[in-house]
């Protein structure tokens, strides 16, 4: 055999080699390939099965994580052999909070064999980075699982999501199986949980739970936002005629008509990133349709709740809502999501007699 052939066949195999060397580097980067900001397995996540290679994407591990919740530390990697179901939310969310019996009594059946709940809080509004305010939500709906902190979202981002509530299983080799975008398929989650326990050796052939699905079924007035950052990319805005005007305190007047699914604002408010924040007495005025009406405020006072020009009636309170004789009220006194109205669907015209200090992020519907 000549020497230019023995030559052509070394360099053959070196380029074959370092072919099949980057392959098995790019086959061992899970998820990095698929995001801007990699992810960081654990060396003892490192479990590659080469049916599941290339078809499902590692889980990128907790990035950047402020604040620990149930829990002194916790990561991915820690979860050798387990199945997890990593859920982003946060605390002020209603789509969120109908999500949470349904974790909470998945929690309570399969923790012992083998399933951790991981929550990943990341906040849409300032006041939900604060670390006692989550954990006062968490001790109102019951959560006994571990929750971090992902205020810079960076764990947000390492996943590529863009939703409120989403839910991601990784079965016990470290691989996303299943994720789900918002309320509902409670059924399906929980068969897959099932399913990835019994490949991880448990037996988990139990009867599905029991919870309620409140996800809304009839058209709603959409989620509205009050401050000029989140309401005005979204192309919402107050109905009032001088609109939101960023940074600035404006004397707002009611119209003579208002139109349907708008806030409208009377009295002088200050139009902040995330809020609205009442500068004077004022009126919040909505026509609304929706079973449910929740509000996401803060301001250390009481609120009137009127409908259709008088004050609700217990038929339609929401569960925030008191009542002195006729007058109705909701006590604002810590950041959060407020239930204003829950009784018949239908369309309403809902108002607010709020007083100065008062403010509020959005307005949701069930």
């Amino acid at each position: 055999m000549k020497k230019e052939t023995i030559y052509l066949i070394i360099a053959l195999i070196a380029v074959v080699g370092v072919i099949g060397y980057i392959q098995s580097i790019s086959s061992e980067r899970g998820y990095k390939d698929l995001i801007d900001q990699p992810a960081q397995i654990g060396s003892d996540r490192q479990i590659i099965n080469p049916e599941k290679e290339g078809k499902y994407p590692k889980a990128p591990e907790l990035r950047g994580i402020a604040g620990y919740l149930n829990v002194e530390d916790i990561t991915i990697a820690q979860q050798q052999g387990k199945v997890v179901l990593i859920d982003f939310w946060t605390y002020s969310c209603i789509n969120c909070i109908r999500t949470l019996p349904h974790l909470t009594e998945w929690d309570r059946k399969y923790r012992e064999k083998g399933f951790v709940i991981i929550g990943v809080h990341t906040p849409e509004f300032n006041f939900e980075k604060e670390y006692d305010n989550v954990q006062a939500a968490m001790e109102k709906y019951n959560i006994e699982y571990s929750v971090v902190q992902d205020n810079d979202y960076l764990t947000w981002r390492a996943y590529q999501n863009r939703y409120w509530p989403r839910k991601y299983l990784i079965d016990h080799e470290g691989y996303i199986r299943y994720d789900h975008i918002g309320e509902g398929a409670y059924d399906e989650t929980e068969k897959m949980i099932q399913q990835l326990l019994e490949e991880a050796g448990q037996e988990a052939d139990e009867e599905l739970s029991e919870i309620e699905d409140k996800t809304p079924i009839l058209r709603r007035t959409p989620e509205l936002y009050a401050g000029h950052q989140f309401a005005l990319p979204r192309g919402q805005n107050v109905g009032n005629e001088e609109g939101l005007q960023p940074e600035q305190i404006i004397d707002y007047t009611l119209p003579e008509a208002i139109k349907d699914d708008i806030i409208y604002l009377e009295g002088r408010w200050r139009s902040g990133g995330d809020e609205l924040a009442a500068k004077s007495n004022g009126l919040v005025v909505l026509d609304y349709i929706a079973s449910d009406v929740n509000i996401v405020a803060d301001g250390s006072q009481e609120i009137e709740v009127f409908l259709d020009d008088r004050y609700i009636t217990e038929e339609q309170a929401g569960a925030d809502v008191q009542f002195d004789n006729m007058r109705a009220y909701i006590v604002v006194d810590e950041p959060r999501l407020y239930n204003v109205i829950s009784g018949d669907y239908g369309r309403d015209i809902l108002k607010l007699k709020v007083n100065e200090g008062f403010s509020f992020n959005a307005f949701t519907f069930g």
